[in-house]
This record gives structure tokens, C-alpha cells and sequence, in this order.
């Protein structure tokens, strides 16, 4: 499309319903580039098909444009223009990603390739990529607080990179600063959010489903259920002893466990003589795998199966799910011994330093006694969801 721009006719154009166009000068190489979030960019063809970025409209006025294309043809014509940088943001990403591969854990590079996703510029230039249309994507995550905070925080590092690696001169991102996020050490979730949590993981047939009931009914740590072993386990007793080898303060923990947790136990099929919850796959990247161990996708998954279910849970960690049920028991009468002998906390509770070397008494009889107090509370807690 060609029109004799005027500052007038720059400033009404209006933007695709998808993609970009460009409006070229009329009897010049002049042209400015109309993006689907409305910025507009300056741009001279240099070439059949070569175009070079000149900078966005208002920043950058006609007048200037003007005078920057004859500039760069001149350049051209004496054989002195620097080529255009053309990296897209999916190619530069790529190479991004391989080189971090090299000095970072497989987790963490998945992770930045998930944060990565939520800009998802494709094919766009990197040159092209505008603050404005990086806010517009990070807007959607303003609901998973969380989620927003990393996704700046991987986007500043990347575009950083993108910068030392000359395929920008100044990064979008140098001025959208991530929001300082509230400790999540001091999360307990409310009643109706454990509610919906522990009526998801009723509902559900998969490993993660059945970890997740058992942290919410148990209080254990997430890495000691995911390496339960049936050995370990006594249906008669109802006790789950974990050996030293597994536990954070390396000593041997015996806990009591409830009718509602007996039954999650009993409904996980035996994929395994030894594991609880086996792995999927005997080998993850090269390296041996025998119990459970994949977090983020399941955890994702579980999130909005509660929404869609149309329960309303604040963003929460797994580890949440202890701190709820040490503050839950206590509001319920249990003292804060039984509660920390119950999940296996090193502080000891009440007891005096010399207490927590020679008591050995194991409080069993008082765990059971917690355990079916909480178990009853959830139950009726499903009961008013």
C-alpha cells in the first residue's frame, strides 16, 4: 500500500486485525510498519525485499526518518551499511536454550522454556518486539502472580542475553521490573481452599492425585511420599516408618495414618513390588529413575482441573499443604509436640533441649488421636463445599 505520508497520515493509521502491514512512502523507499498492538516503525528498503528498522513513531518523527533513510542509502551506495540484524525471538530462544543447556539442570532449562512461551513472539523480529506488546502478553498472567513474577524475571534475563549477543542494541524489557513477591514460607491455606484441594485429589486416578491426598491428610514432606515403599507401610497398625536414609534430619520417622489416607494407599494399583509410586519411565535424560519425580506439569495440571471444576485456590506449593495442617491441628486442639512428631519437624516442639534427646516415646497413641481430629475436620469441611 502507498500514500504520501504526513505526520497526519502516520498518525491515523490504524492497526491489521492481525499480523502487521506496511505503508510505503509514495516516490520514496520510506515506509512505516503497522503492528496488530498499533505501534508503528519507520522502515527503509534498502534492497528487493531488504528493509532496515529507522525506529518507532512518535519517538522517531517523519522529519528524522526522512533524513535517517537518505542517510542509509547513502551508506549503501558507498558500500559502508552494516547488514540488518534479522534474528527472530523462536531462533534466538533456540540458541538461547542450547547454550544454557551447557552449565544448567535439565529442570531449570525447562523452566525457562515454559517462562519463554509466555511471550511467544514466533517469527517477529527481536528488533521488532515492543514493550508495549510484552506487557499485553504479561497482562494475562496478572491472575497467577507467581507465574508474572518469573516470566519478567526470565524475559529480562533473555532479552539481556539477546543484547551481548549484538542481536539488539537496547533490551524491551530494561524497563518493566518484576514485583516483589510476598513470602511464601507463611502460606496456610484457608478452609476452603484445602477443601478444594483435597476433593481434587479424591477425584483423581493418577500418582500425583494420590501424593497430594497424602500430604494434605499426613503433613509428610512431598519427596518422602513420593519414595514410599510398601515395605514400609503396616495396614495393621496403621503407621508408615520412614527410614533415616530418605528423611531431612537423616533420623528413622514412624507416623500414624487415618481411615481416609489407608484408603488412598489401598486404591494405588501395584505397577511396582517395591514403589507406591513408581516411575513412568525407567530412565529420565540417561539417568536412572525409580519413584515419582516430575512436579511442574502435574502440579499445572492439577491447578486448573480446579478451575475447572470452578474451586478458587490462590496459588499454593506442595509444601503449603504441611504448613496447613501443623496450623489446621493446632487450631483443633493438638499441642505443638504431637504436631511435630507427627511430621517430623527438628525443632521438637515444646520440648527443652535435654527433652529432645532422651524422650524417645514415640507418641503414637497422640498421633492417632490428631490424625483422626484432622481427618474429621476435613471431612466435614468437604461436607459445606
Amino acid at each position: 500500500m502507498k500514500t504520501t505520508l504526513t505526520d497526519i497520515s502516520v498518525r491515523a493509521l490504524k492497526p491489521p486485525a492481525h499480523g502487521q502491514t506496511t505503508v510505503w512512502d509514495a516516490g520514496s523507499p520510506l515506509g512505516v510498519r503497522v503492528s496488530q498492538g498499533g505501534s508503528k516503525t519507520f522502515i527503509v528498503l534498502i534492497g528487493s525485499g531488504k528493509r532496515k528498522v529507522i525506529g518507532r513513531f512518535p519517538i522517531i518523527t517523519l522529519a528524522v526518518a526522512r533524513k535517517e533513510a537518505q542517510r542509509i542509502l547513502a551508506e549503501k551506495t558507498l558500500g559502508i551499511l552494516q547488514p540488518e540484524q534479522t534474528e527472530t525471538y523462536d531462533s534466538a530462544v533456540k540458541r538461547y536454550l542450547a547454550q544454557c543447556e551447557k552449565k544448567n539442570r535439565p529442570g531449570t532449562v525447562a523452566s525457562y522454556k515454559r517462562l519463554l512461551r509466555h511471550l511467544a513472539f514466533g517469527t517477529t523480529k527481536l528488533a521488532d518486539i515492543t514493550p508495549q506488546e510484552i506487557v499485553r502478553k504479561l497482562d494475562k498472567l496478572m491472575d497467577r502472580p507467581v507465574e508474572y513474577h518469573h516470566t519478567i524475571v526470565a524475559g529480562r534475563i533473555f532479552f539481556s542475553w539477546c543484547v551481548r549477543q549484538h542481536y539488539l542494541d537496547r533490551s524491551p524489557m530494561e524497563r518493566i521490573r518484576p514485583s516483589k513477591l510476598k513470602s511464601e514460607r507463611e502460606r496456610v491455606l484457608s478452609d476452603s481452599e484445602i477443601a478444594a484441594v483435597y476433593k481434587t485429589a479424591l477425584a483423581g486416578d493418577t500418582h500425583f492425585h494420590r501424593i497430594v491426598g497424602l500430604l494434605v491428610l499426613t503433613g509428610q514432606r512431598k519427596t518422602e511420599i513420593a519414595k514410599l515403599q510398601w515395605d514400609w507401610i503396616s495396614g495393621q497398625d496403621k503407621t508408615i516408618t520412614l527410614p533415616s536414609s530418605i528423611t531431612k534430619n537423616k533420623r528413622t520417622h514412624t507416623f500414624t495414618f487415618g481411615e481416609a489416607a489407608k484408603a488412598i494407599i489401598a486404591s494405588a494399583p501395584r505397577y511396582s513390588d517395591t514403589y507406591v509410586f513408581p516411575a513412568a519411565r525407567e530412565q529420565v535424560r540417561g539417568k536412572p529413575s525409580t519413584t515419582f519425580n516430575g512436579w511442574g506439569k502435574p502440579k499445572a495440571a492439577f491447578d486448573a482441573e480446579m478451575r475447572g471444576r470452578g474451586l478458587k485456590v490462590a496459588h499454593f506449593t506442595l509444601h503449603d499443604l504441611r504448613r496447613t495442617l501443623s496450623s489446621g491441628m493446632a487450631a483443633l486442639g493438638v499441642s505443638q509436640t504431637v504436631v511435630e512428631k507427627l511430621i517430623n519437624h527438628i525443632s521438637g516442639g515444646s520440648q527443652s533441649p535435654i527433652a529432645k534427646i532422651y524422650n524417645r516415646y514415640a507418641y503414637l497413641n497422640e498421633m492417632r488421636d490428631a490424625v483422626s481430629r484432622w481427618e474429621a475436620h476435613l471431612e466435614g469441611l468437604l461436607a459445606r463445599a
